[in-house]
């Protein structure tokens, strides 16, 4: 790790200090930060894997009122990774110039102003959480674990908030080893949670021994206070390297106020209500299309939250890679190298688009396996099984958009990405998943999704490759 780190260090200082780089060097950096941002990704999806197969082992019911609420997480999940996003990309701009007393002086902002933030909104999610399910359209005999599933999330979004924040902080400052490893943390504590939660005490078999385990049976609310406890144990981990370890961004020693200054909130709502609001009406739009799967039945929706979780698989590298491209191209961006900029925008989509394609040929192979293992109902493995190999041919488009989309964020242009994101999935997904769910049913709902994700890849890569967002960079530097 140190031999690792220290490399990392040396390449990020060659941005800042204005030297060239070689490809290789170029390649090096991308590689050492991606990987990391990659295993953090995909440890938090595997959470959210191990949930479901625990939960799916209880039977169709359980699994469906988790499913029928994931949407809904997923949003507020996202709203508060952009307020985080918002700060984050300013301290990375910052630290690109070589000015880390401003960037600790934003970080100790964002602590306040994001935990003011995620309190608001777990207010709220307290008070919908008990009609949601109504909402959403889920079966009568799902509501009151949906319902219970959702509050328990809602109210412990604020060290969800700080995990967010501390983690971007760290790898908008070059270092994605420190939330990868605590990201695994999270995962295995997760794992450790669930035994004992979310079942009764029973005999274990392991290895030939068989031993009396504990355990609580709470069932579905079982599965979410393992996640929260497991995120609440990561959230104080991830502060405290940040705020008295980070060689850039630690506290010690150090005075200053956690008052929150007027121009840094402006600067972050305009990074991050475009963000916000497309999160929002992604959300919003996957919410539609629960409740377009939801008249389908409790196996559609199993189904549904099963291959979106196994999907989540195969993209997570993206978004690893989406995160290096925003420390590498705000980076850039703060120390004015807008040609190096350009070439890193290129590495980390060009990487996005071969890792994701063969993880979508990986997963159409594996299929049968990945859904098996969440849930041991034939129908629910069938239909999963079909829907996730329709979505593996649109991977590489999707890492395209994923990626751009992170580069993008790394020079604070965010509203007309987000609009893209927008118009995309509302005008084009939406309008087909309505159109052939009568007559295909959920397989009808992931062809439009497939579809549409090929789309955005495409309007992504054109304004990638386009010459005026770079040139609207230089003319404002």
């Amino acid at each position: 790790m140190g031999i690792g780190k220290g490399k990392t260090d040396y390449l990020l200082s060659l941005i800042r200090e204005g030297k060239q780089m070689t490809l290789g060097q170029q390649l090096r950096l991308t590689a050492y930060l991606s990987v990391p941002a990659i295993m953090a990704q995909i440890s938090s999806i595997a959470m959210q894997y191990i949930d479901a197969s625990m939960v799916g082992s209880l039977g169709a019911n359980a699994a469906a009122s988790i499913g029928l609420v994931s949407t809904t997480t997923w949003l507020f999940w996202g709203v508060c990774a952009a307020a985080a996003m918002g700060f984050s990309v300013q301290v990375a701009h910052r630290i690109g110039a070589g000015d880390f007393v401003e960037a600790k002086k934003i970080l100790r902002q964002a602590v306040t102003a994001t935990l003011v933030f995620s309190s608001l909104l777990a207010v709220g999610g307290i008070c919908i959480s008990g009609m949601l399910p109504l909402w959403l359209g889920g079966d009568e005999a799902i509501w009151n674990d949906s319902s219970l599933y959702f509050r328990i999330f809602a109210l412990f979004l604020p060290a969800l908030q700080l995990n967010f924040l501390a983690g971007g902080m760290l790898r908008c400052s070059g270092n994605m080893r420190v939330p990868a490893m605590l990201n695994i943390m999270m995962c295995l504590l997760d794992v450790v949670f669930n035994f004992f939660l979310i079942f009764p005490t029973r005999h274990v078999e392991w290895f030939g021994v068989v031993f009396t385990a504990p355990g609580a049976g709470l069932g579905v609310k079982g599965a979410i206070l393992g996640t929260v406890l497991a995120e609440l144990v990561t959230a104080g981990g991830m502060m405290w390297y940040l705020c008295r370890r980070s060689p850039m961004l630690k506290f010690v020693g150090e005075r200053g106020s956690f008052l929150p200054k007027r121009e840094t909130l402006r600067k972050s709502f305009r990074i991050s209500l475009p963000m916000g609001f497309e999160h929002m009406a992604i959300c919003g739009a996957q919410i539609a299309t629960t409740v377009v799967v939801a008249p389908l039945g409790i196996v559609a929706i199993a189904a549904n939250s099963f291959a979106i979780i196994a999907e989540s698989l195969c993209y997570m590298p993206g978004y690893g890679i989406s995160e290096a491209a925003t420390t590498l191209v705000g980076q850039s961006l703060g120390a004015n190298r807008i040609r190096l900029l350009r070439r890193f925008a290129n590495i980390t989509v060009w990487s996005g688009m071969l890792i994701m394609g063969v993880m979508g040929a990986l997963i159409y192979v594996a299929a049968p396996q990945i859904i098996g293992v969440m849930t041991p109902v034939e129908e629910i493995r069938t239909l999963g099984i079909e829907i996730l190999r329709i979505e593996a041919f649109a991977e590489p488009m999707f890492a395209a958009s994923i990626v751009a989309y992170g580069v993008f964020v790394g020079v604070g242009n965010t509203f007309v990405p987000s609009l893209m994101n927008f118009g995309s999935i509302w005008g084009v997904r939406l309008t087909l998943a309505a159109w052939l769910a009568p007559t295909m049913g959920l397989r009808g709902v992931w062809l439009a999704m497939c579809i549409e994700l090929c789309f955005r890849g495409v309007i992504f890569l054109a304004r990638l490759w386009g010459s005026n967002w770079i040139y609207k960079l230089r003319i404002n530097r």
